[in-house]
């Protein structure tokens, strides 16, 4: 199993796109692309916007102006792109049926069905409890359990809404782990975080949102030992921008 697929929806491009709910401008005008290689961690206050950018770039969002291209076409079914958000909802059946209704819904042949839920199982730590039910597992089990669910369809490029929000530190430690073997097998990784220590830990490219903006997009060092604007060196030093 390759964990990619043929890297027809990047680069993922965002042309002065914004999105507008009644009279509030939650993304304000972003152009941005998001390329194959590291990952690319979203960072910034609640309410900047992280996670509103990442249903757009998945395309469960439309812009109210502006526009979003995958691989070049304005109109991609997202064949090779998933998402996972911050509370996943488990299914009521075994880890394993979890995985296995994944693979369904992307169209993958039962007969594969039985080798792809036990290499994702085995690539999330989860080798020995296909058999358990998913509601049983622990937080951190259940987060790993929906990442492997998130890569049932050998996605290209995958989003992840602060995947570890409401995990101790060993079960934080799990999920960056395996966000590091997604990326390490080209599987372009995009994340949003409130944790600094983690856009450091995980961060290939760090991009600061603040007020639906993006403020600074450099390489996650460059960002933090020499970031370029005033809202960054305030973000980074543990101040609130407002």
């Amino acid at each position: 199993m390759t964990m990619r697929a043929p890297a027809s929806d990047l680069p993922i491009m965002l042309v002065e796109a914004r999105i507008v709910a009644g009279s509030v401008t939650i993304l304000d005008g972003i152009s941005l692309t998001l390329s194959p290689g590291v990952p690319t961690v979203l960072i910034g206050p609640n309410g900047a916007g992280k996670t509103t950018l990442l249903r757009v770039a998945m395309g469960l969002l439309s812009p109210t102006s502006g526009r979003v291209t995958w691989g070049g076409r304005e109109a991609a079914a997202p064949t090779h792109r998933a998402i996972m958000f911050q509370r996943p909802v488990m299914l009521r059946r075994s880890a394993a049926g979890n995985i296995r209704y994944a693979l369904n819904a992307a169209d993958i042949s039962r007969t594969e069905w039985e080798q792809r839920t036990a290499v994702l199982l085995k690539l999330v730590g989860l080798g020995g409890l296909g058999p358990r039910p998913a509601r049983r597992l622990s937080g951190g089990e259940q987060q790993r359990l929906a990442l492997a669910r998130a890569l049932a369809r050998d996605p290209t490029v995958l989003f992840l809404d602060e995947p570890t929000a409401s995990l101790d530190p060993a079960a934080t430690k799990a999920i960056e782990d395996i966000v590091g073997k997604i990326a390490a097998r080209g599987v372009k990784v995009v994340m949003s975080t409130h944790d600094l220590g983690q856009a450091r830990r995980v961060g290939g490219d760090v991009m600061l949102l603040h007020r639906g903006r993006v403020i600074e997009k450099a390489a996650a060092n460059d960002f933090f030992t020499t970031p370029k604007t005033e809202e960054a060196k305030k973000f980074i030093a543990g101040e609130l921008l407002v």
